[in-house]
């Protein structure tokens, strides 16, 4: 790094009226002093001019190697559709930069664990974008469980919601399998990792990852296209120190419930809830506890300390994504690993594989 006191970022996949990296990456960025946004990279040249005209982005690429290898570029920010993310993510690896990459890390296990052990290799930081683990209220959740809040934990719930997953869908490629891109990777991977990051990770579990519709219509153009993926996913297990959990994603389901995660202890509980109707990793959740017989739920604010980003970060999709960033900065001035590292990524595709095996076969699978 040669800019003095700034991460320079070059991000892959930015366009000015679509996509993650405009709503979320672009604006977190932009509202920490550590970083400054140096260039931009999309698939073709005159679309990546025209990007970087619409932000004020000095560099533009259509070749995200080149823009890895650029001297004015310390950390890369993959966001490009998930089958895209490993060509990007190893020529940032092998350019020595350090890498932000959005999650699912990779279309199977196999290409997570291939990026991981290149970052190890390369001594680079890395982090997955599971943002719920950089929620103020998850890691509250998460600090007061392991405080014994709730004493010995004996049962949890956690339902989550996909609007997206109904009669039809927008992108062709989430309908198959083999672009790891669909309801129990995005959706059901961000929601069931706030689960485990709070209670521990599963011993075993039983599983049903049911397709409802074999074919879809694509939004837009009613084009029907083939459909190997879930659209409803169910998972019931043995998490940490012996917790029973339920896990539901609902594909389609645009009222009632939006997400919702309690947790039972012998001493008390704790029950999240969302406040909009978007993904549980990119909104403030509600916190409410109670502890002994009798007492009634009441709010339990977040404190402070849980957030590490300034006053005025945006809500919503741009303020867990910063408070990723803000670890990831940490991470770099120190030298030490960062956190959600492609560990993280990887531990969470193998949950999703047992997930798989375990509604294919029905059969109980032990994970640990």
């Amino acid at each position: 790094m040669t800019a003095p006191g700034k991460i320079r970022v070059g991000i892959v996949g930015v366009s000015p009226d679509r996509g993650f990296a405009s709503i979320a990456h672009v604006p977190a960025l932009r509202a920490l002093p550590q970083y400054e946004i140096a260039a931009l990279c999309t698939t073709r040249q005159d679309s990546a001019e025209r990007a970087a005209r619409h932000f004020g982005i000095p560099l533009a690429f259509c070749d995200a190697e080149k823009m890895a290898r650029h001297q004015d570029v310390d950390l890369v920010t993959v966001g490009v559709k998930v089958p895209d993310h490993y060509a990007p993510v190893m020529a940032s690896i092998e350019a020595g930069k350090h890498v932000y990459c959005e999650w699912p890390l990779g279309r199977d296990t196999a290409e997570a664990i291939g990026m991981l052990e290149a970052a190890q290799r390369a001594g680079i930081r890395h982090v997955v974008g599971l943002q719920g683990q950089a929620s103020p209220a998850i890691n509250y959740v998460r600090d007061l469980v392991a405080q014994g809040y709730v004493g010995r934990v004996l049962a949890a719930t956690m339902i989550g919601c996909a609007p997206n997953w109904g009669a039809a869908i927008d992108r062709a490629y989430q309908a198959d399998r083999a672009s790891g891109a669909n309801l129990l990777t995005i959706t059901g991977g961000h929601t069931i990792d706030a689960l485990c990051y709070c209670l521990g990770e599963f011993r075993e579990l039983g599983a049903f990852a049911v397709s409802q519709r074999d074919r879809i219509p694509l939004e837009g153009t009613g084009e029907v296209v083939p459909k190997n993926v879930p659209d409803q996913v169910v998972v019931n297990g043995i998490v940490g120190d012996g917790a029973v959990v339920s896990f539901q994603i609902r594909g389609g389901m645009t009222r009632g419930t939006h997400f919702l995660f309690e947790i039972h202890g012998e001493a008390g509980d704790l029950v999240l809830t969302a406040t909009s109707r978007g993904s549980m990793q990119r909104q403030e959740l509600a916190l409410q506890g109670a502890q002994g017989a009798g007492a009634a739920l009441a709010p339990l604010p977040v404190p402070g300390k849980y957030r590490r980003v300034p006053e005025g970060v945006p809500a919503d999709s741009p303020y867990n994504v910063a408070q990723v960033y803000a670890r990831l900065a940490e991470a770099i001035r120190d030298g030490k690993p960062a956190s959600p590292g492609f560990e993280a990524a990887v531990a969470r595709h193998r949950l999703l594989d047992a997930i798989t095996r375990a509604a294919e076969t029905g059969t109980k699978q032990v994970t640990r």
